[in-house]
């Protein structure tokens, strides 16, 4: 089994380097059940780019429905993260329905059909980076309610959206559309000219009003943060990063749709060590 943890390190390593970064500025106990909750949302995250069309995209996040709910699988035994998942919900009584959540809201992903408004888009990141966060917390507290839901909604919220702005570039390569259509429509946008890589005054409209949504959501989780025990700090410190990566955005130079928004590796270390311990004063 501790190999299985270890491969699921490298996995969470290797596909999600800050919540990975994240996992070892937590208590050494529970590090292991982190990386196994964040490994499995890799897997989940990209199924879309290692299948070549949505039916067997949706074959791969059955298989894991199918494991949490308990349908044995004769290749199960071989899947070190599998493994590892199941071990941590034993471990810390996990609740089952959250992750089944996760894969199900994932399906999305597979296909090319536009969000249809910033309401379904905030329950599409509740479902994949809410659950996350608040599934951390349960870790870090050992399996303990940890009352951490409202926090835990609104960073898996600003989490999300700053992601997808960030990944817009790419979404817009293969025609994908995570812009909620409610607020193209309200600022006169056609995905058509986001498609062909046109950076449009209706394009830096939706974005603006994007970034406002996020930080009106990081400061929402700076209100509750009181409501966040101690233990459960390093699973926000994840969302330190977001205010960097908006300003990286807004920048005066900066093409939403040709650039790359990124940090250096080693400033984003930086920024997760500075934020150890007084993780919401840095958000």
């Amino acid at each position: 089994m501790t190999s299985d943890f270890e491969h699921a390190a490298e996995v969470a390593r290797r596909y999600d380097r800050d919540r990975y970064l994240s996992a070892l500025l937590a208590s050494e106990q529970h590090r292991p059940g982190l990386m196994a909750l964040y490994a499995f949302n890799a897997e989940i995250a990209r199924v879309r780019e290692i299948v070549s069309e949505p039916l067997p995209g949706e074959v791969r996040l059955q298989w894991w429905r199918d494991l949490l709910g308990g349908t044995e699988h004769g290749t199960a035994a071989a899947n070190p993260v599998a493994n590892a998942l199941l071990q941590t919900i034993r471990d810390y009584n996990l609740p089952k329905q959250g992750l089944v959540a996760m894969t199900e809201a994932r399906i999305f992903d597979l296909y090319d059909d536009p969000m249809p408004s910033l309401n379904d888009l905030e329950g599409y990141a509740g479902e994949t980076v809410s659950g996350l966060f608040q599934l951390a917390c349960l870790v870090l507290n050992a399996g303990r309610d940890t009352g951490t839901a409202t926090a835990a909604g609104h960073a898996g919220v600003a989490y999300g959206l700053a992601g997808l702005m960030r990944a817009l570039p790419w979404h817009a390569s293969r025609r994908q559309m995570y812009l909620p259509k409610d607020l193209q429509q309200r600022h006169n946008l056609d995905p058509e000219t986001v498609f062909r890589g046109e950076t449009t005054p209706e394009l830096e409209a939706v974005l603006k009003e994007m970034r406002e949504h996020v930080r009106h959501h990081l400061k929402r989780v700076r209100q509750a943060s009181g409501d966040v025990p101690a233990s459960c700090h390093p699973a926000f410190l994840p969302l330190t990063l977001v205010e960097p990566f908006l300003k990286k955005l807004e920048s005066e130079n900066h093409d939403p749709l040709k650039d790359v928004t990124e940090i250096s590796q080693l400033r984003r270390q930086w920024l997760l060590w500075r934020a150890s311990g007084q993780v919401f004063e840095r958000i």
